[in-house]
């Protein structure tokens, strides 16, 4: 399988994470590139750079404002007295109604949704960089009609059109979606990260000609609480066109399985022609989120199931945190596909 990957991505190293009140290093972290990529090569999997697209398929995604904030935020906040090295915010609009702010201040609380997605000097370039990775992987899947891997960090889908959030800056996946639509197939989204694919679903929530898809562990307790319910089915023209699958924490192989074998179905009935994994590996057993319990063999069925589905796949890297399976289990999706 033809895969992509810029190591531009190197260039976001978060330092901070806060979660429960405690501030913990990031698990974030650039070693996840090294695992991964050597998990997708023990695939099979041959890499190349990805050409610089430009930043017309990522603001087809994202709004000019949001990437005007993203561009710039670093070097503004520097000029803050006493700033810190990475643009945390410390206050939130009650609403995304509310006014919105001059100050870097409250900018940074108006377009990030929590402390998992602090902003330092090389964040720019690497979430560029991972979307680049995307989009460059999507032309692939539309000239060859074969499957690829994009190997996107900072990963993507709790980003929303102008709206930063779990370690998330661009949403990969939804730029690759955007850029298949724009080439003439008709995507489907499915996402298997343990968490909701919150800002996937808000970019797409009011059309109809994408398809979202999330299979994730139940919100009412978990991240990110707010998004992710059995009863958002999308709103105007996307009336139908979200599917989530929330699944009780702690759920295995047989559990995910099903639940995948039902979301595929209506893969199938939208028509789509192509679908983006949000290949989150956070699901495993083995993953500090503890979310759900995922082995190595049912990594190994869900790239089965994705082949056997029928339409031509790209993978877009989301989550997946550092175990000693992380990478291993990104072999057994790729391998089980066929890479």
């Amino acid at each position: 399988m033809k895969a992509f990957f810029d190591d531009t991505q190197r260039d976001h190293d978060p330092q901070h994470f806060m979660a429960n009140g405690i501030t913990k290093p990031s698990p974030e972290k650039p070693r996840r590139i090294d695992i991964l990529r050597a998990g997708a090569e023990a695939s099979g999997c041959v890499f190349e750079a990805p050409r610089d697209a430009g930043i017309g398929p990522i603001a087809a995604v994202h709004t000019a404002e949001y990437l005007t904030f993203l561009r710039t935020i670093h070097a503004r906040w520097q000029h803050l007295p006493d700033a810190g090295p990475e643009v945390i915010p410390n206050i939130h609009p009650a609403r995304r109604t509310d006014t919105y702010p001059q100050g870097a201040v409250g900018q940074a609380g108006y377009h990030q949704a929590d402390t998992a997605c602090p902003i330092a000097e090389g964040t720019w370039r690497a979430a560029y960089a991972s979307a680049q990775t995307a989009v460059a992987a999507a032309d692939h899947v539309a000239a060859t009609g074969q499957a690829a891997y994009a190997l996107s960090r900072p990963p993507g889908h709790h980003a929303f059109a102008d709206l930063a959030g779990g370690f998330c800056f661009l949403n990969n996946s939804a730029i690759a979606a955007e850029r298949l639509r724009a080439a003439g197939l008709r995507p489907a989204i499915v996402d298997v990260d343990v968490h909701h694919g919150n800002g996937t679903q808000g970019i797409f929530y009011a059309r109809g000609d994408v398809l979202t898809l999330s299979i994730h562990a139940d919100p009412a307790r978990f991240y990110p609480f707010y998004w992710g319910h059995s009863h958002e089915r999308g709103e105007g023209a996307g009336i139908g066109a979200n599917l989530n699958l929330p699944l009780a924490r702690g759920t295995g192989d047989e559990g995910f399985l099903a639940a995948l074998d039902s979301g595929l179905e209506r893969v199938a009935d939208f028509g789509a022609d192509v679908i983006v994994v949000a290949l989150g590996l956070d699901a495993s057993i083995d993953d500090p989120f503890h979310g759900l319990a995922v082995t190595q063999e049912g990594f190994a069925r869900i790239g089965a199931a994705f082949r056997e589905a029928g339409p031509r796949v790209l993978f877009v890297q989301e989550g997946g945190y550092v175990s000693d399976t992380l990478g291993v289990n990104l072999t057994r999706v790729l391998g089980g596909y066929g890479a």
